[in-house]
């Protein structure tokens, strides 16, 4: 058997290359084994300085990442990593641990799992952060205005005033699908099967937090929003700007 304590690990599979950034080699073992059974690639890392300089290297499509890790924490980790990749992050988080996974999310975290989890919800998860829709560039879209902010679904940029907005893929994703139907009304359960596919599972929580992000880096005070405004006990629309 393989020792997940090494400094790095590799299993070579063809569904997606995924790295496993975790200290526990229990977990890092079980999940290497699992992922690589269901036919993906695997790296895996053992703390957050390794994590950092493998999510360099191999440019995985999926990054699990343990929060409490040796070293830099894994919400630094997702920080540095996001300067430099698009990589899914899927955070592993303990039982009650709320604002951690809110700062994970945050800082570039697509999802999340509440440990003790089960080896299959988790690679369901992964499975399902690779489906999720990906808008095809060659149709080139009209760039969207919505008073002084600027989207172009082309480029996949966002201009706030004329300053370039720094979104997460899913801070986009979300952004573009409500300024796609800007009339339209967004149930959260509609937004995370556009965003995240149809198959994706989990807490609808994590709509909340991503549009938070998504508000703040626009400016956009909840109690009066200009770009992304609440419908009372219904979901999310794109508002006109003003």
């Amino acid at each position: 058997m393989t020792d997940p304590s090494a400094r790095t690990l590799t299993v070579t599979g063809g569904r997606g290359h995924v790295l496993v950034v975790e200290d526990d080699s229990a977990i890092a073992h079980l999940l290497m084994q699992y992922l690589s059974r269901e036919g993906f690639e695997v790296d895996v890392a053992v703390d957050g300085e390794q994590g950092v300089e493998r999510a360099g290297d191999i440019r995985p499509d999926v990054i699990i990442l343990d929060l409490m890790l040796p070293g830099i924490d894994g919400i630094e980790v997702c920080r540095r990593v996001r300067a430099f990749s698009n990589a899914y992050i899927l955070i592993l988080t303990a039982r009650g641990e709320e604002v951690d996974r809110v700062i994970g999310l945050s800082v570039g975290a697509d999802d999340y799992v509440v440990k003790p989890f089960s080896p299959r919800e988790l690679s369901a998860r992964v499975q399902a952060l690779l489906r999720r829709p990906r808008q095809d560039h060659a149709v080139e879209e009209p760039v969207r205005r919505f008073g002084s902010l600027v989207i172009d679904p082309a480029a996949r940029e966002v201009t706030l005033a004329g300053e370039f907005v720094d979104l997460t893929r899913t801070e986009f994703d979300l952004l573009e699908t409500l300024s796609a139907r800007p009339r339209a009304v967004f149930e959260r359960r509609r937004l995370l099967e556009h965003v995240w596919g149809s198959e994706w599972y989990g807490d609808d929580h994590v709509i909340d937090v991503h549009i938070a992000n998504l508000r703040r880096k626009l400016g956009d005070d909840p109690s009066a929003s200009r770009y992304v405004r609440t419908v009372r006990g219904i979901g999310y629309r794109m508002g006109d700007g003003t």
